[in-house]
């Protein structure tokens, strides 16, 4: 392996606390969704670090499976946005409530 897997660690612990950051911080569902985009995309570079790593591929398999879990997270999430901005007019997650 060219990079040290400490190196490939620090980066992906780096990339996965901009996206908690991005998540909590920021009070628009849109910047939640993509902060959780963020943090599937630190842990897929911490599986392939892990892969090459060990030389195993049972790493780049879970990537696979967490890239198919991103997809369907940013369908679904989309459509939940999209409802909450055409029942409240806004992105704010505050003003959304499905009791309503």
């Amino acid at each position: 392996m060219i990079v040290p897997f400490s190196h490939v660690l620090l980066v992906a612990g780096i990339v996965f606390a901009l996206g908690v950051f991005c998540s909590v911080v920021r009070r628009n569902l849109i910047m939640i969704v993509l902060g959780i985009e963020i943090m599937l995309n630190a842990v897929s570079i911490a599986f392939v670090g892990a892969a090459l790593r060990w030389n195993d591929l049972d790493g780049q398999t879970f990537v696979l499976f967490i890239l198919g879990v991103a997809a369907t997270e940013v369908s679904v999430g989309l459509a939940i946005i999209v409802y909450a901005f055409r029942r409240t007019g806004s992105f704010d997650p505050g003003k959304f409530n499905l009791l309503r």
